[in-house]
């Protein structure tokens, strides 16, 4: 017994020595092992979902930066410009507030039936959601070209300037968050996945929609901002 004991301290100490840990019995039963967490799936899913949404906010927040920037531009010359004329508003953009609102619970919708995992559910309104985002998009080009046959460009004063800008550069942003929904669509259950796949599809999910969302909101703040802000 003696000899047996001194045997296994040996061996423990051997495996200590090269770094090892104490292992744990694994899935299989085999032994596996586990440091700071590492290898536990619950610890797994929470891990990949805090990345995703760690990365997603500090996209948000450098957006919200950019445009802040942009909105303190267009605060400084509405007041200085002896030039600036109101726009008449394209009443396309009321369709487009409509349609961007919807996607948001289009996408919402989408994303608690992943939860629940209703997969038909969850691709009919992730679809969906994508398809009002296209016709958000659509609608903008529309109002833009309503514009041009006013003979509102670019250049035609500063109100129409900071129109185009800030408009196409929330709708670049917007396109990467469809690309984002196109994707989830592409990325369908697999008929074997394992725990931490799903977990990771549920963390995208959660990712594109905090996204989503803040494009919606930035999108009420612009349209109060471009046509309801010094609008006399």
């Amino acid at each position: 017994m003696a000899t047996t004991v001194t045997s296994t301290n040996v061996g423990a100490k051997k495996e200590i020595d090269r770094g090892g840990g104490p292992r744990f019995p694994g899935p299989n039963g085999n032994g596996s092992r586990k440091r700071n967490g590492s290898g536990d799936p619950l610890f797994e899913q929470r891990s990949s979902a805090a990345r995703y949404r760690i990365g997603t906010w500090v996209a948000v927040a450098s957006i919200a930066m950019l445009f802040t920037a942009l909105t303190s531009a267009y605060i400084v010359r509405a007041a200085s410009a002896q030039d600036w004329r109101p726009l008449a508003m394209p009443r396309v953009l009321w369709l487009s507030t409509a349609l961007i609102l919807f996607s948001s619970i289009t996408l919402e919708t989408a994303r608690k039936s992943l939860k629940q995992l209703f997969e038909a559910a969850y691709v009919r309104w992730l679809s969906l959601t994508a398809i009002l985002g296209v016709g958000f998009l659509m609608s903008q080009l529309f109002a833009w070209r309503q514009l041009a046959r006013q003979g509102v460009y670019l250049a035609s004063n500063p109100h129409s300037s900071f129109f185009y800008l800030l408009t196409a550069t929330h709708g670049l942003h917007l396109l990467g968050g469809l690309l984002a929904i196109v994707y989830l669509l592409f990325r369908k259950r697999r008929p074997r996945a394992d725990e931490l796949a799903e977990a990771r599809r549920l963390a995208h999910a959660d990712a594109v929609a905090i996204y989503w969302h803040f494009m919606d909101g930035l999108w009420i703040y612009l349209f109060l901002l471009l046509f309801l802000w010094r609008s006399q």
